[in-house]
């Protein structure tokens, strides 16, 4: 039987200006990852995390902290975009157009904006792409343009795929006992 490699993400050479990536995995946002993400972060604003705080704002319900949103999709990208990055160089133009709750789903996509070599690091190219993040409704919630860093190919470091061990071997072992 062949073994056939996973999938290891974009390099710089497989970005096209006006390329659509429809990220693969949605996801849905609890009330956990909305206090937790708050807590952890020091954010204090009470619509975040005080049902009834929140339940007397024009909202009626909890905000999801826009800061977990943007690192939500920013995830999401990832294994389309930044998989093999070098660097995250910026997020820019980040607009909020509607409010994200607990217990919506997430999606996004990203379009490539513009490529370049990069002048400093001949190893990697500069990708810029406009990302959109958009709920269970196809609303969107966020939009940003994020700048990164990518290895050309052949450039990025190794990742180590080292083989299991032989489970018949260690049952052997276990006979000769």
């Amino acid at each position: 039987m062949a073994t056939k490699e996973g999938w290891r993400g974009r390099f710089y050479e497989d970005f096209e200006v006006g390329d659509v990536y429809q990220h693969p995995l949605g996801r849905t946002v609890t009330t956990t990852d909305n206090m937790w993400f708050s807590l952890l972060t020091q954010n204090t604003a009470p619509i975040h995390f005080d049902h009834h705080y929140a339940a007397q704002t024009s909202f009626g319900k909890p905000l999801v902290d826009s800061t977990f949103t943007l690192a939500l999709v920013t995830g999401q990208s990832v294994t389309d975009i930044s998989q093999n990055v070098f660097a995250n160089l910026g997020w820019d133009e980040v607009r909020l157009p509607n409010p994200v709750f607990e217990g919506d789903t997430i999606y996004s996509q990203s379009e490539v904006f513009q490529t370049r070599e990069s002048q400093s690091r001949p190893d990697v190219g500069i990708v810029t792409v406009r990302t959109t993040g958009y709920n269970q409704n196809g609303k969107v919630v966020i939009t940003f343009k994020r700048v990164i860093m990518v290895y050309k190919r052949g450039k990025a470091p190794n990742i180590p795929r080292l083989p299991p061990e032989d489970p018949s071997r260690e049952h052997k072992q276990e006979e000769k006992k």
